[in-house]
């Protein structure tokens, strides 16, 4: 009779802790697909706004290249905000951990590693020269001409992240790699009347082929940022992420300051605000929200890469493409032919594509993860 007592206990116990388990790992999953649309939102905001502001800046008068590449990271201070906030839980928590166990633990405050630290350095400078090479595209071409080469990011990073992480295809995902890439191509046939008055023929290419190495880095950088995740040596943290991001953004302003310097820049920002055709105000309003844009766009990408992967964040940047042609007709007023509304079509396709293709694979693995509780038989009592 008591074995019998003790098999019911452990059964029941078993059952309890299975649910609990599963009960865990769904709220998990639920805070990081709430988390993931966040930083989606952010990157959306920023990647369509914030090249709309630089050309803004462009297009009443603004001619500093590299005061227009250190706006694109120089924003990084309001990190601190919820860098501070991560502290204080943290420093909250040490104490307490502290007082109850009367052990010494290490502050957990500082996340980075030696080597992540070292990698953050280096993403910061390729950043920082990133956005050196689209601030001097969007100086030459019209927004609609420069989504479209920046279009092509999505082709290098499908090549990167299958060099870096490894990343598996699937028959979905290729589709939509295809369908987004396609649509870019529609666009080009259409780039020749977009060309900006009183841009030289030598300029226009110039810009073209800047944006298009902007694009091919931008490529490199998103798998490379998923590679230095999974090579961490590490639990890697959002808390972590948000570290790695202030170093990325701190370290690519102090690259775009260098340059800042021997162009003089800094001097002729005064000059440039009293002739600004806009006028002065609205001059130091376009480089304070196209600061702000680009860094929300900035943080989404370290996001998403650590929420989904490198792809999804290439294939979220390309859908916006056509957003930003939009948004451009109704600003700039640039024109919106029927090359434009099918590669919006292509691009809307391509991204559900992706989608589906995920959630089939999501589906498979739940079925195939999924172990029932276990129902032992027990005896029944005499």
């Amino acid at each position: 009779m008591e074995n019998e007592n003790t098999m019911k206990r452990e059964a029941l116990n078993s059952d309890s802790s299975h649910e609990q388990h599963h009960q865990q790992e769904k709220e998990t999953k639920k805070k990081k697909l709430v988390l993931l649309i966040v930083n989606c939102i952010l990157l959306s905001v920023g990647q369509v706004g914030g090249p709309m502001m630089l050309r803004l800046y462009y297009l009443h008068g603004g001619q500093r290249k590299w005061l227009s590449s250190w706006l694109q990271t120089s924003a990084f201070p309001i990190l601190l905000i919820p860098l501070m906030v991560s502290w204080f839980k943290s420093k909250s928590k040490f104490h307490s951990q502290s007082q109850s166990t009367n052990v010494d633990h290490v502050n957990p405050g500082f996340l980075l590693t030696r080597k992540l630290f070292i990698w953050s350095v280096i993403v910061g400078i390729i950043t920082g020269l990133d956005s050196f090479l689209f601030a001097v595209g969007y100086s030459y071409l019209p927004v609609s001409v420069a989504s479209l080469l920046l279009a092509t990011q999505l082709a290098f990073t499908a090549v990167f992240a299958l060099i870096l992480v490894k990343q598996k295809f699937t028959p979905y995902s290729i589709n939509s790699v295809v369908l987004l890439t396609l649509g870019a191509v529609i666009l080009a046939f259409h780039t020749s009347s977009d060309k900006p008055i009183g841009v030289s023929k030598s300029q226009y290419f110039l810009g073209f082929f800047m944006t298009l190495g902007g694009a091919a880095l931008l490529g490199f950088m998103l798998p490379l940022i998923e590679f230095v995740y999974a090579n961490a040596c590490k639990v890697i943290t959002y808390d972590l992420v948000m570290q790695m991001q202030f170093l990325v953004s701190l370290f690519a302003t102090v690259f775009s300051t260098i340059g800042m310097l021997i162009n003089k820049d800094f001097q002729a920002i005064s000059r440039e605000a009293n002739e600004y055709g806009l006028g002065e105000t609205k001059y130091y309003m376009v480089l304070v929200f196209t600061s702000i844009l680009i860094q929300l766009s900035i943080v989404g990408y370290l996001g998403v890469i650590f929420y989904a992967t490198s792809l999804f964040t290439g294939i979220l940047v390309t859908l916006l493409i056509p957003v930003q042609q939009v948004f451009a007709i109704i600003f700039f007023h640039e024109k919106f032919s029927a090359e434009k509304g099918m590669s919006l079509a292509l691009s809307i396709w391509g991204f559900a594509s992706y989608f589906y293709g995920e959630y089939r694979q999501t589906k498979k693995k739940k079925n195939r993860d999924k172990v029932p509780i276990s129902h032992k038989e027990i005896p029944s009592e005499v």
